[in-house]
């Protein structure tokens, strides 16, 4: 391929962007600021969420609370301290505040639900943002589209008996371009939304799972269910 030609067609469609940003107005250029963050924010949760181990099942924290259950604790403590895993960390705190003498099982119970709460609002962080960029890419492509109207309506009254209904079509479709950008960004971002808030969900539920069989070896019988200890971590 010709190395002008591609440079050409760069410039061509970089233009091209730039003339439909013109056109639609400061909405437009508002939502594209919105649809950058939105894809920065996307990425950094799933770094995040890798960093974190947040994606994985937490096969290697099932096992320690497994070896916890089977009364070899050492086993199990050292299988999960120091891992950055969420579910890790859960785990590794459990076990510490059941090995400590100066805490009770009702007690370790109240530092591993503060724990849970923690660790899920930390994985939580960003998502607000993002859900706040849904709510509000629309409502902004909207408010272009009325105000696009506005201005379109405005020349073809100043127009008279002269009027152009030229005029009035290329104010509208330019007025709906904010639109329909506004709903693109809406759409992306409610869609990865959902996607993290699933993976959540699934994070909760194994964490929940994992304090169970942890506790379960501590108790009598006494335990109460786990989701009083990580249920309102959510």
């Amino acid at each position: 391929m010709d190395n002008t030609q591609f440079g050409f067609s760069a410039r061509e469609a970089a233009a091209g962007l730039g003339n439909l940003l013109d056109k639609g107005g400061i909405a437009i250029w508002v939502i594209a600021a919105l649809s950058v963050v939105a894809l920065a924010l996307v990425f950094w949760k799933i770094w995040h969420f890798l960093r974190d181990g947040t994606f994985f099942g937490g096969r290697h924290t099932g096992e320690a609370a497994l070896l916890w259950q089977r009364g070899e604790q050492d086993a199990a403590l050292a299988m999960v301290e120091g891992r950055n895993s969420l579910r890790a960390r859960l785990a590794c705190a459990a076990m510490q505040a059941l090995r400590d003498p100066k805490l009770g099982v009702a007690a370790a119970e109240t530092e591993t639900s503060r724990v849970a709460r923690g660790l899920l609002s930390e994985a939580r962080s960003g998502l607000r943002a993002l859900e706040l960029i849904a709510t509000i890419a629309p409502l902004l492509g909207l408010l272009g589209t009325v105000l696009g109207m506005i201005a379109a309506f405005q020349s073809l009254q100043q127009a008279g008996s002269r009027a152009d209904p030229a005029i009035l079509a290329g104010g509208i479709w330019q007025a709906l371009l904010t639109t329909a950008a506004g709903m693109a960004v809406a759409i992306v971002a409610s869609v990865c939304l959902a996607w993290f808030e699933s993976v959540l969900e699934r994070l909760r539920h194994d964490m929940e799972d994992v304090a169970t069989i942890i506790f379960l070896r501590a108790g009598s019988g006494a335990t109460p269910p786990a989701e009083d200890r990580v249920e309102a971590a959510e």
